[in-house]
C-alpha cells in the first residue's frame, strides 16, 4: 500500500493534541483517595482494587477495506485485585481480567484477541495460596505467572511502556486456554513456586523456581492411517488442532520454570517474585541483571513430530536518578527459544492432530527513557525510545522501531501515553496453506501503528 503521509501526519497531530489535553483537564481534577483496606490487625485483612487500561488504535491496512488505517477504541484490560492475609504467615490473592476485551484494542498483530466469546468476559486471572515465611523461604500455589522474564513478571500494568509485549509469547501466553490443547493463559499457569531474597556483600539476590503443568495433551486414539503415535489405537484418523488430543505431551510431563535477579545497587522492593519496568526515581539508582527459562519435555510440535520448548532470557534494568531529579530507564533483554521441528509445520498443513508451534530462534529488545524533572499541569513527560528484533529459524528476521511520550500523573496508576511504531513484526505466515506465526518463508507485514492509551489503577 502507498502511504499516505497527510493522514499519518493528522493521526499524529489528533494522538498529540488528546494527550494534551488530557493533561489539561486532568490539572483541574480535584484528588480524592479513598481506603481500599478492611483491616482487623496486623495479621488479618483484605484488600479491593481496580485496574483498566484504554486505548484509541489506528493500525495500517488494518480497515475492514485492507487499504486504510482502521480506527478502533478498545479495552485493553479491565481487573480487580483482591489480596488479604488470614495468618501472620498464610495469605491469598486473587485477581479477574476481563478475557475478550482485547477484540477492539488493536495490537498490530492481526489477531482479534482471546476467543472467549463474541464479546467481553470476565473471568479468574490468579487464584494464589501463599504461605510467607521470611525474607528467605516463600511458597505460592495455584494460578499466577510462570517467573521466567521481567516482561512476563512486570505484567502489562507495570511496564516502562503501554504496549510491553513485542518479541514472541512464551507458552502460557501462546496458549489460549488450561487442560488439554492448552498451556496456560495471560502468562499464568497452574503450580506451584518458591521464592526468596538473600544479601550477598551488599547486594541483593532473589531466586524464583517453579513446577507447573505446562501444554498438556488429551488421552483418546491418536494414530493415523500408516503412522503410529503414542502406541494408542489403531489406523484411525484424527483432525484437531492446537495441541488438542493428539497434541505432543500424553505423557503429562512437567514445565519446570526459574529466574535469578541480581541487584547492585538499591534494591528492588516488589509484592513477592513480582517485579517493575521502571520505578520513576523512587526507588534511587538501579541497576538488575537477571537470567531465566522454562523447559517443558513435549511441550511443543505434534504427537508425530513432538520436541521439547524451552526458553533462556536475560534481562537488564538500569535506573539513574540524575542531579536534576530527571530519571534515565534502560531496559534490555534477550531471549532463545527451542520449540518444534520443520517436521511439525509440515504435520500442521496435513492437519495430522495439529501443532502446537511456537516461535523457534531469537528475540531481542531495548528501550530508553528519561522522565523530565518538571511538572506539567499535576504529571510529568516521559519520552522513549525502542528498538525489537527477532530471527526465527524458519521465517526470517523482523524489527520493530516504537517512538513514544507517556504523561505520568501517579506513577503506574494513572499514566496517559500515545506512540507511533513501524516494522514487520506484526503479521502471518502460512506455510502449504496452514495459517501460522512464524511459518517457514514467513517475514511478516510492513504495518505503521498510531495509539493513544489510558491506564488507571488504584
Amino acid at each position: 500500500m502507498k502511504v499516505d503521509q497527510k493522514s499519518r501526519w493528522k493521526i499524529f497531530l489528533v494522538a498529540v493534541a488528546t494527550m494534551a489535553l488530557l493533561a489539561g483537564l486532568a490539572s483541574t481534577v480535584p484528588s480524592a483517595f479513598a481506603s481500599g483496606t478492611i483491616k482487623i490487625d496486623d495479621d488479618k485483612w483484605i484488600s479491593l482494587g481496580m485496574g483498566t487500561r484504554l486505548s484509541f488504535n489506528a493500525v495500517e491496512d488494518g480497515s475492514a477495506s485492507g487499504g486504510q488505517y482502521s480506527n478502533t477504541f478498545g479495552v485493553n484490560n479491565a481487573r480487580i485485585y483482591i489480596n488479604g492475609k488470614i495468618h501472620k504467615y498464610v495469605g491469598f490473592e486473587f485477581n479477574t481480567e476481563c478475557f475478550n476485551c482485547t477484540v477492539n484494542a488493536g495490537n498490530g498483530n492481526g489477531s482479534s484477541g482471546n476467543g472467549f466469546g463474541s464479546n467481553s468476559n470476565i473471568g479468574m486471572l490468579d487464584a494464589i495460596g501463599k504461605f510467607e515465611l521470611n525474607e528467605q523461604v516463600n511458597v505460592w500455589f495455584g494460578r499466577m505467572l510462570v517467573p521466567t522474564e521481567r516482561g512476563e513478571l512486570n505484567g502489562p500494568f507495570y511496564m516502562a511502556t503501554f504496549d510491553g509485549f513485542r518479541t514472541p509469547f512464551n507458552q502460557a501466553d501462546f496458549s489460549g486456554n488450561f487442560g488439554a490443547g492448552g498451556a496456560g493463559l495471560y502468562g499464568r499457569d497452574n503450580g506451584v513456586t518458591f521464592f526468596g531474597k538473600v544479601h550477598p556483600g551488599g547486594t541483593h539476590l532473589q531466586y524464583v523456581g517453579g513446577i507447573f503443568t505446562g501444554l498438556q495433551s488429551g488421552g483418546g486414539a491418536c494414530n493415523f492411517p500408516g503412522l503410529t503415535a503414542g502406541g494408542v489405537g489403531s489406523n484411525v484418523t484424527v483432525a484437531s488442532n492446537y495441541g488438542g488430543p493428539c497434541g505432543p505431551n500424553q505423557r503429562n510431563n512437567l514445565k519446570y520454570a526459574g529466574r535469578l535477579t541480581w541487584n547492585l545497587l538499591n534494591e528492588e522492593k516488589n509484592p513477592g517474585y513480582y517485579t517493575s519496568g521502571t520505578y520513576y526515581g523512587t526507588a534511587g539508582d538501579i541497576l538488575a541483571i537477571a537470567v531465566g527459562g522454562e523447559y517443558q519435555n513435549s511441550g511443543a510440535g505434534t504427537a508425530i513430530n513432538q520436541s521439547f520448548f524451552g526458553n533462556l532470557t536475560t534481562d537488564l534494568l538500569f535506573e539513574k536518578v540524575l542531579p536534576d531529579k530527571g530519571v534515565v530507564t534502560f531496559n534490555a533483554e534477550f531471549k532463545r527459544y527451542w520449540a518444534q521441528s520443520l517436521a511439525a509445520f509440515t504435520d500442521a498443513s496435513a492437519n495430522l492432530g495439529g501443532c502446537f508451534c511456537m516461535f523457534g530462534g531469537t528475540a531481542w529488545q531495548t528501550s530508553v527513557l528519561y522522565l523530565f524533572p518538571q511538572e506539567f499541569g499535576i504529571g510529568r513527560f516521559q519520552p522513549y525510545g525502542r528498538y525489537v528484533g527477532q530471527n526465527g529459524e524458519f521465517s526470517g528476521a523482523r524489527q520493530e522501531f516504537e517512538l513514544g511520550l507517556n504523561y505520568v500523573i501517579a506513577g503506574f496508576n494513572a499514566r496517559i501515553s500515545t506512540y507511533w511504531r513501524t516494522g514487520n513484526i506484526g503479521g502471518t505466515g502460512t506455510y502449504n496453506g496452514q495459517s501460522l506465526n512464524y511459518a517457514p518463508g514467513s517475514t511478516g507485514q510492513h504495518t505503521d501503528y498510531f495509539a493513544v492509551a489510558l491506564q488507571l489503577q488504584y
